[in-house]
């Protein structure tokens, strides 16, 4: 599949045409992101890059015209009109390639500038600043008491399998060494997501590259913003933050028939991720790694079908947790704390009674038609005229190692021990309980 041209890019991050026309509209959703009005600057850009391009249509058009009565003067003996005629050619000719640099530089601008915006918060999305203005909607379970202290995972999950110092000694820092039973654990968590996920919510089972290239990672807004925290290989690949931007770049440059949306699709994959903006967070324990994995959530729907989809893929998360009996809250993200692509993100945060705190395990957001545009993604309805953008949304259906780390304190035990809950049996073996090694 092919990259669209950079004309096609610029355009295709924000609708242009909307913005023309209702530029205070597109400010007022920049400001509630905590932006400041960018409508004149792009709309300026953009009537100078047009203009620009019609100069350079016209040239290209007289400079036709022209060749062409060229021959026609030649024919009728006229030399004077056809020199002169030769002359306007060349001076067209001359002028022509600072003109396309003109276009190429101004493109340029007008594309890194659509590319730093984020997209437009949906209007039922709460203001807010950061963390602070989030809205909890509702709860689900009621954390554990305990007849004794809780502990972090940290403190006591090496003794069950959780090794960071073997593998700090081949990788560094935010990495784990799973062994025996404790990997055991993980790989069954992972396994029966992804069954329920396949099995109960309808979603079909993919397995993806883990390598994606720069359009790949540019389609799901990765690039540029983000490039600081994602690992690129020595050849220019990018090690996949999330499935996210496989999945969902499985429909780039890709005109849909109707008929086939919704699209949802399901991937197990390892995440790699460099944290380059977490400097000093949850550097203890399993919650923030550079590798980690995930069963990712990715719907591609019809533009009114992407509400109902929100909590349509909201409550299969849910359903993972209220599986395994873990008390969590659900947040409807505030526009100041919602992530670069998202209309609309609810969190599912878990209880960590080791922290006596809820911690995010799951972000489900709708996009809109904001990736879609960035990967040329339409559709065209039964009998309709022209194409449209698709919608599309992703969710965690869990973070693996943000689960295993809620299991872990949730279901730990005075002497060390964790038992396993019911809904994860069928998936370890006969293993009921991890106990420490002696």
């Amino acid at each position: 599949m092919r990259l669209p041209t950079r004309n096609a890019i610029a355009r295709r991050m924000h609708d242009i045409r909307l913005i023309r026309e209702n530029p205070e509209a597109f400010d007022a959703g920049l400001a509630r992101r905590g932006l400041e009005p960018l409508s004149a600057q792009i709309v300026a850009a953009d009537v100078s890059l047009r203009a620009l391009q019609t100069e350079i249509q016209g040239s290209l058009a007289r400079r036709n015209e022209a060749s062409k009565l060229i021959g026609q003067a030649m024919a009728s003996g006229d030399k004077d009109k056809a020199e002169a005629l030769k002359a306007e050619v060349a001076d067209l000719k001359t002028a022509l390639p600072a003109k396309e640099d003109a276009e190429r530089e101004q493109l340029a601008a007008l594309q890194d500038m659509l590319a730093a915006i984020p997209n437009i918060p949906l209007d039922d999305v709460p203001a807010g600043e950061d963390e602070e203005g989030n809205v909890e909607i509702a709860r689900w379970g009621t954390p554990r008491s305990f007849d004794f202290t809780p502990q972090e995972h940290a403190d006591f999950a090496p003794a069950l399998g959780l090794d960071f110092e073997t593998a700090a000694k081949m990788s560094g820092a935010r990495f784990a060494f799973l062994k025996g039973q404790m990997a055991r654990l993980e790989r069954a968590l992972g396994q029966f997501m992804l069954d329920k996920q396949t099995n109960e919510a309808g979603y079909t089972e993919c397995a993806t590259p883990l390598m994606v290239r720069d359009e790949a990672a540019y389609g799901t807004t990765q690039l540029p913003k983000f490039r600081e925290d994602l690992f690129q290989t020595t050849d220019g690949r990018w090690l996949i933050s999330t499935s996210e931007m496989s999945l969902t770049n499985a429909v780039r440059e890709e005109i849909l028939p109707e008929a086939e949306l919704p699209i949802r699709m399901t991937a197990l994959t390892p995440c790699f991720r460099s944290e380059a903006g977490s400097a000093g967070r949850d550097t203890r324990g399993y919650i923030r790694q550079h590798q980690f994995w995930k069963v990712e959530l990715v719907s591609i729907v019809r533009p009114e079908d992407s509400d109902a989809e929100l909590e349509r893929k909201t409550r299969a998360a849910e359903a993972i947790l209220e599986a395994l009996e873990l008390p969590y809250r659900k947040m409807l993200l505030c526009s100041g704390d919602m992530g670069f692509s998202a209309r609309k993100t609810y969190d599912l945060e878990v209880w960590l009674p080791g922290q006596n705190a809820y911690r995010e395990i799951s972000s489900c957001s709708t996009c809109g038609d904001f990736q879609a545009r960035r990967m040329n993604a339409r559709f065209r309805r039964e009998g309709g005229k022209g194409n449209e953008f698709v919608h599309t949304l992703n969710g965690s259906g869990l973070a693996v190692g943000r689960t295993l780390v809620a299991l872990l304190e949730n279901y730990q035990q005075a002497d060390g021990s964790v038992d396993i809950p019911k809904a994860l049996l069928p998936y370890m073996g006969g293993i009921t309980k991890l106990t420490p090694a002696i």
